[in-house]
């Protein structure tokens, strides 16, 4: 913009939508492998821990078998590569007379005799015998599936167990095998996820684009030409993207009627205001010089009269004021060419400085200027004017012996830049970003010592714009700077006709 005033930065999304979407598949994605993990590991534990009950239902049957067969008196024969009792590794058991073990037919996981240790035999016995298996655990075994079975006829209890350990060994690495699949599952499908949400999402961003097109042309004056559209191939009403690609396009057609009949009437309040500015300033001419006619013959007439005269002539002046402030603005909207020239911005600002100094004694007033004259191509007029609003601005609406610093510099890219700055009381923040507004006023803290038509800023701002430069404004108690920033017409150069010049001037009283 080429009038403008301080602003927040707009906050920024955390998460785009793509990004939103990507993890949000990712997630049910790890949800579903997960809720999949647990459900196959508690059902392939049910069935392991089946087939463990029917080996054990077996196992615990031949013991029994051996326990109620008298014509053993020791273990059967093994025939070659078979356990005892036909028997598999680490089987333990053992057939107790009431609380005394008589008989230990247990099998280590190597394959040799294992004999039960007093704390083993007290876990057996604490096996109900009511032919169920149980699972209990030994302290240097691990966990054990158990089942009492009592001896026909006899007070005699046979416990039999098998060991849970490849059980839990066939868990673990079916556990182990599901995680691996399952991260390489998730992490492909994020890659490939990202890719197809990317391509989905494609003619969102053609429609983002052409939303961020429309947002780079000038819509706030002038005729603006609206043509930015959608592709049509974004617009189809059976998707969600076409859906809004339409609705969008759809909205630009009114936003194009809407500033078209704009400017239709923005062009005919202008040549209103033209052609009612220019028709009002020749009764307002006739209305001074008969003011100033009459007020010759003041001594002439009661005093009331004369006085009633004089308020007449000082309101004519100040309503011509206005009008002619009016017309340059309608000629200024209308686009009116500038008399460009080569124009000396540092002999300017020392006659707008000057000017200044006569108008407002009461202010102190100083000067900076560069050894070398700064040239600019523009209306000379225009310029002055420019100058002599912000200076009428600072001496207006600033308390007497206020200090006011007019600067003149080359910037680093080798524009001109204006800078006018006070140490008054500053503008309000509420009303900082309409000071280039017409009819723009300040409030109470800058005091209005003269009347002013709330134009000064605005006319300022439309010239620099004009001349193709920027001007802006910075304020906070104590300091209000109005900078002003133009294209320059040729580099620096000496020139020695206008004599030198001091870096540094003050003027004041």
């Amino acid at each position: 913009m080429a009038a403008r005033t301080d602003s927040p930065r707009p906050r920024r999304g955390r998460l785009s939508l793509r990004a939103k979407l990507t993890g949000s598949m990712v997630v049910l994605l790890t949800v579903v492998c997960l809720i999949v993990g647990v459900v196959s590991e508690f059902a392939l534990d049910l069935f392991l821990t089946r087939q463990i009950d029917q080996q054990l239902s077996a196992a615990a049957n031949r013991s029994l078998v051996f326990a109620s067969n008298a014509q053993f008196s020791g273990p059967p024969p093994q025939d070659q590569g078979q356990h005892p009792l036909g028997q598999n590794v680490g089987t333990v058991s053992g057939t107790f007379s009431g609380r005394q073990l008589v008989h230990d037919d247990s099998i280590s996981e190597h394959g040799g005799r294992l004999h039960l240790t007093a704390g083993q035999q007290a876990v057996m016995l604490s096996v109900p015998a009511d032919g169920k298996p149980h699972t209990l655990s030994f302290d240097d075994l691990g966990e054990y599936r158990l089942m009492a079975l009592p001896v026909a006829g006899t007070a005699d209890v046979v416990v039999t167990g098998l060991p849970m350990k490849p059980v839990d060994d066939t868990l673990l690495t079916v556990g182990l095998i599901l995680f691996g699949v399952a991260a390489a599952g998730v992490l492909g499908a994020a890659f490939l996820g990202a890719f197809a949400v990317r391509r989905t999402l494609r003619p969102l961003d053609r429609v983002a684009a052409t939303a961020g097109r429309v947002t780079e042309l000038p819509l706030d004056r002038g005729q603006v030409a609206l043509s930015i559209r959608v592709p049509e191939g974004d617009t189809d009403p059976r998707t969600e993207v076409g859906q809004v690609g339409s609705a969008l396009n759809l909205m630009l057609g009114h936003v194009a009627q809407a500033l078209e009949a704009r400017h239709d009437s923005e062009i005919r309040v202008r040549q209103f205001v033209a052609d009612a500015s220019h028709e009002l300033r020749t009764p307002l001419a006739a209305i001074r010089g008969y003011a100033e006619l009459a007020a010759r013959g003041s001594a002439l007439v009661p005093p009331d009269v004369a006085h009633s005269m004089g308020r007449i002539q000082s309101e004519a002046v100040r309503m011509t004021t206005l009008v002619e402030d009016l017309l340059l603005l309608a000629r200024l909207d209308a686009g009116r060419p500038l008399d460009e020239r080569e124009v000396d911005l540092t002999r300017l600002v020392a006659d707008a400085v000057g000017d200044a100094r006569v108008a407002g004694r009461e202010h102190r007033w100083l000067l900076e200027l560069p050894p070398d004259p700064v040239l600019v191509h523009g209306d000379v007029q225009r310029l002055h004017q420019v100058l002599a609003n912000l200076l009428a601005n600072a001496r207006t609406h600033t308390p007497p012996g206020t200090t006011v610093v007019t600067a003149l510099a080359r910037s680093a890219d080798g524009s001109a830049v204006l800078t006018v700055t006070d140490d008054g009381p500053g503008i309000a923040p509420d009303l900082l970003p309409d000071v280039f507004e017409r009819f723009a006023r300040g409030d109470s803290s800058r005091s209005r010592q003269a009347g002013s038509t709330g134009l000064g800023m605005a006319i300022a701002s439309a010239v620099v714009v004009a001349h193709h430069g920027t001007i802006e404004v910075h304020s906070r108690p104590g300091r209000t700077e109005f900078a002003v920033r133009l294209p320059v017409a040729v580099p620096a150069q000496r020139v020695h006709s206008i004599g030198t010049t001091r870096p540094q001037l003050e003027t004041g009283s």
